[in-house]
């Protein structure tokens, strides 16, 4: 949340001369509802299965930068779909997300004590962006070009 995915996605799709794609844009498009909505509306789970939806139906269609939604790991057939795919991780620590997000009450899964619940959440996802990541790149103190050019480099991609 607020690690820059979307800016840098963009950023990175622009540089490499491909398309670029956000699952979270594709799911506020198809259901006319923002991710918070459906989250605060439906539930987690059914949210989950709505977006784990999105990621599949996204892997199969577009070849350029995808964005995912932070849950979107949690899935285990998603996370097999991405074995073998250039992923980066960008990363940061609570005191960046702090300054980034001021992890405020739109994020439903940050709503109450949101430092401890953000903690806790990356405690829980580490394991599981590092384990699909080719790439880990840390965003703290960085400008969204300087991420870029760190994720490029990362996976060794070049530049068109």
């Amino acid at each position: 949340m607020g690690v820059g995915k979307s800016t840098v996605g963009q950023m990175l799709a622009d540089r490499l001369g491909v398309g670029y794609r956000d699952t979270d844009d594709d799911i506020v498009a198809e259901h006319g509802r923002t991710i918070a909505e459906i989250f605060v509306d439906e539930g987690e789970p059914a949210f989950r299965a709505i977006e784990k939806q999105a990621v599949h139906r996204a892997l199969a269609e577009h070849d350029g930068v995808l964005a995912l939604g932070g849950g979107a790991i949690l899935d285990a057939d998603t996370r097999a779909l991405l074995a073998g795919q250039r992923v980066a991780y960008l990363s940061m620590d609570v005191e960046e997300a702090v300054k980034r997000t001021g992890l405020n009450a739109a994020r439903p899964l940050l709503a109450v004590n949101p430092r401890k619940q953000w903690r806790e959440l990356m405690e829980a996802r580490r394991h599981l962006y590092e384990g699909v990541a080719t790439a880990v790149v840390a965003t703290d103190g960085r400008t969204p070009e300087e991420v870029t050019q760190a994720a490029l480099d990362a996976l060794e991609l070049k530049d068109v």
